[in-house]
C-alpha cells in the first residue's frame, strides 16, 4: 500500500473513533482530570479547565442512563454465576441512577434548577452510586477473572502436546483475561477518584491525588475505546 492509503486507513480510523459520543467524552475526563491534577485545588487556570470540562461532560451523559437501565433488564449470558449476575444488575443499576442524578446536577450548575442545596446534595448521592457500581464492577472483574483462569488451566491440560499459542481459543481467552484486568485496575482507580471527589479521606486522597487517578483512567477508557485496526491486505 502506498503511504497516501495508509494515511487514509489511519485517518478513517481516527474519525470512527472521535465519531463516538463516549470517546470524546473521556477524552475531555482526560482533560479534566489533568487539570485536577496540575491545580491540587488550588484556584487558577487548571482549576477553571477542571470545572468548565466537567459541566461540559455532563452533556455528553444526557439521557446515557437508558443504556444501563437497558442493561439492567437484558437477560445475562448463559452459566453465569448467581453472584456475579446479583453484582452486575446491582452494578447496572447504581450507574443508571448515578447518571440520571447527574442530569439534574448538570440542571443546578447551569442555573435551570434554583436550589442550590439541593443540588450540592443529589451530587454527593450520585457519587456515592457511582462509587458503588465501581466497586461492584470491580467484584465482578475479580470473578469473572477467576472463571477466566480456570478455563484457561483446563484447556492447557488439553493441549499439553500442542503450541497452545497457536490455539485460536487459548488466543481469545488471553485476550479477554487481558481486557479484564485492564477493567480491573480501571474500576479501582475510580473508587479512588470517588473518594476523592467525595471527600472522604482529604487527607490521603487529596485533589492532585484524585486528579492523577482519574487521569490514568481516562487514559484506560480511552483505550477500551479504540477501534480494532483492519487487516490490511499486501498487494
Amino acid at each position: 500500500m502506498s503511504t497516501l492509503d495508509v494515511a487514509r486507513a489511519e485517518l478513517a480510523l481516527a474519525v470512527l473513533y472521535l465519531n463516538k459520543a463516549e470517546a470524546r467524552d473521556k477524552i475531555c475526563r482526560a482533560i479534566q482530570y489533568g487539570s485536577k491534577f496540575l491545580s491540587d485545588g488550588q484556584p487558577g487556570t487548571a482549576q477553571n479547565v477542571d470545572k468548565s470540562t466537567s459541566l461540559a461532560r455532563k452533556v455528553f451523559r444526557l439521557f446515557k442512563f437508558i443504556n444501563d437501565l437497558h442493561a439492567l433488564i437484558s437477560p445475562n449470558a448463559p452459566g453465569t454465576p448467581l453472584p456475579l449476575i446479583l453484582l452486575g444488575k446491582s452494578k447496572n443499576a447504581l450507574l443508571s441512577t448515578f447518571l440520571f442524578l447527574d442530569q439534574i446536577v448538570w440542571l443546578g450548575r447551569t442555573g435551570i434548577y434554583k436550589n442550590k442545596e439541593r443540588t450540592e446534595l443529589i451530587g454527593r448521592i450520585s457519587l456515592f452510586c457511582w462509587m458503588g457500581s465501581s466497586i461492584c464492577t470491580t467484584l465482578v472483574e475479580i470473578g469473572e477473572l477467576g472463571r477466566l483462569s480456570g478455563s484457561l488451566k483446563k484447556l492447557e491440560k488439553e493441549l499439553k502436546n500442542t503450541d497452545k499459542h497457536k490455539n485460536e481459543q487459548y488466543q481469545s481467552k488471553v485476550q479477554k483475561s487481558n481486557e479484564r484486568s485492564l477493567a480491573l485496575i480501571k474500576a479501582g482507580m475510580d473508587i479512588v477518584v470517588a473518594v476523592g471527589l467525595l471527600q472522604l479521606a482529604p487527607k490521603k486522597v487529596t485533589p492532585r491525588v484524585t486528579g492523577a487517578f482519574g487521569f490514568v483512567s481516562s487514559l484506560i477508557s480511552c483505550y477500551q475505546l479504540l477501534p480494532s485496526q483492519p487487516k490490511i491486505k499486501a498487494s
